[in-house]
């Protein structure tokens, strides 16, 4: 078997979320039927994704990973096999022999061509590759990050980015909304920022949570090493009436040192939310990552 990396991008508006579901149209099913089609497979492949992402969320730097026999990749030749990298066919008996690393490749070439003229406009793979020995999409991974954008403009949000943008109706104070976000930094037990789910931990490590204003929006970077589900969307909730002045600046650092959902928190709309980037370690240190993440997890002292 061959591990391939699939780096991808969607819009989340029209999706159920990530992860495949009977009856919804998800981005995992989506991208796994188109798999199954341009190889001609009798059951479409699986795919192991760095992060799940809710219905609404998107994302520019999702990565995905898919195991392959390697003689599935055969469907690819034919058409794309015939004509040069630019798209137009050779002259006859001027192309070279190719050596099966470069036949490899111009599989891989051909497999992201072939995805983008199966898969609907709101998704995209962006670019496929010969995992490294080790890797493994969700557990390797070192960070994800996300970014949450908001409109306050007293106007709303410019119709062309209403898809990726939330319309907050009140004025927001960057600099309370940064103090009351710099309590919720490092690691710490955020059950009361995550939709718990039977054994799984809801401790995680907040690397980075910053606002600034940009092009005249209101953007969160939200960094961790993992995230639980609902929970950039619950962190963003908590601090939005702390910048508008209606709550204090302690009160989320309160909230998550109880350690219990409270219902002050309200989670924030999905439409705001997009996945940036998964950072990775270099290929030597990915089988440790993973074994490392796999362990559950409990507070240092």
């Amino acid at each position: 078997m061959v591990r391939l990396r699939l780096d991808l991008a969607y819009d989340g508006t029209d999706f159920s979320g990530w992860a495949k579901q009977p009856g919804r149209r998800t981005v995992q099913g989506e991208i796994e039927g188109a798999l199954g089609r341009i190889l001609r497979l009798a059951e479409p492949p699986a795919l192991t994704v760095a992060g799940r992402t809710d219905a609404g969320v998107h994302a520019r730097g999702q990565v995905a990973h898919v195991d392959l026999d390697p003689g599935a990749l055969g469907a690819l030749d034919g058409r794309d096999r015939r004509r040069g990298a630019g798209g137009e066919a050779p002259e006859p008996g001027s192309a070279p022999e190719l050596t099966e690393l470069a036949e490899f490749d111009e599989r891989l070439s051909a497999m992201r061509r072939r995805l983008a003229g199966v898969l609907p406009p709101d998704v995209r793979v962006r670019l496929v590759t010969v995992a490294p020995e080790g890797f493994d999409a969700r557990f390797s991974a070192l960070s994800r990050r996300y970014a949450y954008r908001i409109s306050d403009a007293p106007g709303g949000v410019d119709p062309l980015r209403r898809r990726e943008v939330v319309w907050y109706n009140r004025p927001l104070d960057v600099d309370r909304l940064n103090e009351a976000a710099a309590a919720l930094l490092g690691e710490h037990d955020f059950a009361a920022f995550c939709k718990r789910r039977e054994g799984a931990t809801t401790i995680r490590e907040l690397q980075r949570l910053d606002w600034v204003r940009s092009e005249g929006l209101v953007v969160a970077t939200v960094t961790a090493d993992a995230f639980c589900h609902s929970m950039v969307r619950a962190l963003v909730g908590s601090l939005l009436p702390v910048g508008e002045g209606r709550l204090p600046v302690d009160w989320p650092g309160g909230v998550l040192a109880r350690a219990v959902r409270d219902s002050g928190v309200h989670v924030a709309p999905a439409h705001g939310l997009c996945l940036e980037e998964v950072r990775y370690p270099g290929a030597e240190e990915l089988a440790r990552r993973a074994a490392e993440t796999r362990r559950v997890r409990t507070l240092s002292s």
